[in-house]
């Protein structure tokens, strides 16, 4: 069956691990008819998390698409892990979907990641709906639950659904937008009854509430709603629809997925409020870095973004697009924007998990799949090789990196291959070749992604693979300014090599990098030959004079020199240049400088202090602390980056396996003292070594 545009929705679930997300997917697809029965996550045969890797860790490790029909609706729903090890996938997730749906446990509230999924979605303008399960748990508290949102993110939270009962008295639910109870029963929600008149004052109250999320989002609704304190059913789908694409309210639903509990609201609402593709927009980049807002257009030219690859036994690799817009059919050609290459489409398929289905044709807001493209993640592909190409997934600082080697030299080759193709399709990892610290660094999102990666590569080659931490990239700079110069003479055969250079250098504030000033008068050195002399700057500052890592922070200015008629040359002057500011900076008091990292963590309460007390023998310096609800504060600090190598996995020890963190450079600072002198003996001996 072929939809319109208009008729798709695309829904991302989302939430802190352990809260049922994957139970949740399955029991909705069992409840629109997709499956006969739901299984359990811990027999690893649920729709989405079917891998080998996922069942061995009972964990979500991927995300999976996943689709139903529902009142004439297409639904494609993505499954995300719920690790920030993971955080690429739910990134490629949120970036093709309208809308997100988080999953929140009742007996908590928001946790850590629920908090930084919201963050996400704010800095998206992303519209949230929020599913509080566990009612039916002695500890679940629904109301307490919704009350912690509203009070930790500030929103308006209109609740949709509530329980009848709690813990063991947990009966089902009341769609408060119809007036109707579900019971739960063996199969999941029952056929829809008259409210409980225990529950009639409970729904009238949220009714009332609903009503005033709906008249948020339409100008005459909410004069009638002031006036006349009513609005029919229909004007409250309306107004809600409005208002939650917007993102003016944030809906608010709760069920006992395990047992298929309160689901039938939520699918419905999905399918009446939640919006199309065509009240989205998406944004394309211009040559010079500008973007542009780009509306969905079902018509013209086909553009979609491939917002995420794999790999499949059987397919190969697999590349799933978002349509933007236009149509794509099977067996047609389109170029990939991001390199000018051709791309042939072949087959077309929808997923359910990681079943395939064979489509003939998908239009503007679907997300379909091709196999076998060679377009990486992020890139865009289009029938029109002219059109600008759309903005590319969010990449996030990476948290946790290893150095990566072989016992055999021969066999780095085939492992750097397959890294290559990991980073190409997940978009939180990098694998690049450090010159500074002459190594391979395979960085990413935490330690159990990357060792998950390496188990995959070592099981596919059955190459022994070894990791280490990385060594850190120093800089170098000068203290004071000084001068120096140097003739570089050189006689041989026909013509010699002649040039003197006189220069001096002095420090720059730090983050400023490099100024090359050039007050030579009289023609001392002809203006041809600056250009030369500069060369030999930038080749002295690639290698400093203390432990051999690049020079930033300075100054130099060419003061004087000598040139000789024949004998004088571009390259003499670069030689010339490079010794000059090499003895001038061996006099200007050289300093060695660490990246200082900024460091976001959030934990519980209860282990605040001992995360500020290990910060503190990391060097590191606290900026701020704030809490955010729920026992759950937010740490800001500075720390050197080599006192972060391993974070991921002390702050994992330190929280339970519960605190979470992000890091992005910031500056350069001093190292002294025997830290500066231990750095420069390993980099001699790494020298040595090479």
């Amino acid at each position: 069956m072929d939809f319109s545009s208009n008729d798709i929705r695309n829904v991302a679930i989302a939430g802190h691990s352990q809260t049922g997300k994957t139970t949740l997917l399955e029991q909705l697809l069992r409840t629109a008819g997709v499956i006969d029965k739901a299984a359990t996550v811990e027999s690893g045969k649920t729709v989405s998390s079917s891998s080998q890797e996922e069942a061995l860790r009972r964990i979500s490790i991927y995300s999976y698409l996943t689709h139903l029909e529902r009142k004439g609706k297409l639904v494609n729903i993505w499954d995300t892990p719920g690790a920030s090890d993971f955080t690429g996938e739910v990134i490629s997730a949120f970036r093709s979907s309208e809308a997100a749906l988080l999953l929140v446990d009742s007996r908590s509230g928001a946790q850590v990641e629920t908090v930084k999924l919201w963050r996400d979605l704010d800095r998206r303008s992303k519209p949230r709906m929020v599913f509080l399960n566990r009612p039916d748990d002695a500890r679940g508290n629904v109301m307490a639950a919704a009350q912690d949102l509203h009070d930790k993110f500030n929103v308006e939270i209109c609740q949709v659904t509530i329980p009848m009962g709690s813990g063991p008295s947990y009966k089902g639910v009341i769609d408060v937008l119809h007036g109707k109870a579900y019971f739960k029963d063996g199969a999941g929600d029952g056929e829809p009854q008259a409210v409980p008149s225990e529950y009639e004052d409970a729904c009238k109250t949220a009714r009332g509430i609903l009503m005033g999320s709906a008249a948020e989002g339409d100008d005459d609704l909410l004069v009638k709603f002031i006036d006349e304190g009513e609005l029919t059913d229909e004007e409250i789908l309306s107004g809600l629809k409005a208002a939650f694409a917007a993102n003016k309210v944030v809906p608010c639903f709760c069920g006992d997925p395990l047992h298929g509990s309160g689901l039938v609201p939520l699918l419905d609402f999905i399918a009446d409020v939640c919006p199309s593709p065509l009240e989205s927009l998406e944004r394309a980049v211009n040559s010079d870095g500008t973007e542009v807002a780009v509306k969905f257009q079902p018509e013209g030219t086909f553009g979609a973004l491939v917002v995420k690859t794999a790999g499949d036994q059987f397919s190969g690799k697999l590349s799933y697009l978002k349509i933007i817009s236009g149509s794509l059919s099977a067996d047609s050609n389109a170029t990939n924007l991001n390199g000018g290459k051709a791309e042939k489409i072949g087959k077309l398929y929808r997923t359910q998990g990681k079943k395939l289905e064979e489509i003939k044709k998908a239009t503007a807001g679907d997300i379909c799949v091709v196999a076998k493209l060679s377009a990486a993640t992020g890139d865009t592909l289009s029938t029109d090789a002219q059109s600008l190409p759309y903005k590319p997934l969010r990449r996030p600082e990476p948290v946790y990196s290893l150095a990566i080697s072989c016992a055999e030299k021969k066999n780095e080759l085939k492992v750097n291959e397959e890294l290559a193709k990991v980073s190409e399709s997940d978009r939180t990892v990098t694998f690049q070749f450090n010159p500074e610290t002459r190594q391979n660094v395979l960085s990413g999102m935490g330690e159990l992604q990357l060792q998950i990666i390496m188990d995959r590569i070592q099981a596919a080659t059955g190459i022994q693979v070894q990791t280490a931490v990385p060594r850190v990239a120093y800089r170098e700079t000068v203290q004071r300014k000084e001068v120096a110069e140097y003739t570089h003479k050189k006689q041989t055969g026909g013509h010699g090599q002649y040039a003197k250079v006189q220069l001096s250098v002095e420090a720059l504030s730090r983050g400023e990098g490099y100024k090359f000033n050039n007050a030579v008068f009289g023609g001392a050195i002809p203006k041809n030959f600056i250009p030369g002399v500069e060369k030999g700057v930038r080749q002295a500052m690639e290698s400093g004079v203390l432990a051999g890592y690049p020079v930033v922070d300075i100054s130099v200015t060419v003061l004087d020199g000598k040139h000789h008629p024949v004998d004088s040359s571009d390259l003499a002057f670069q030689i010339a240049a490079k010794t000059a500011l090499s003895e001038a900076m061996r006099k200007a008091g050289p300093l060695l400088l660490e990246p200082v990292m900024n460091l976001s963590v959030w934990a519980e309460t209860k282990y605040i202090g001992d995360i500020m007390s290990d910060l503190s023998t990391r060097r590191g310096r606290i900026l701020g602390q704030e809490a955010i609800g729920s026992g759950i504060e937010e740490i800001r600090a500075q720390v050197p980056q080599s006192e972060l190598l391993r974070y991921a996995i002390d702050l994992r020890s330190i929280t339970s396996s519960t605190g979470s963190f992000e890091t992005s450079f910031d500056h350069y600072d001093p190292v002294s003292g025997k830290l500066a002198d231990k750095i420069v003996e390993e980099s001699k001996a790494m020298a040595k070594d090479a």
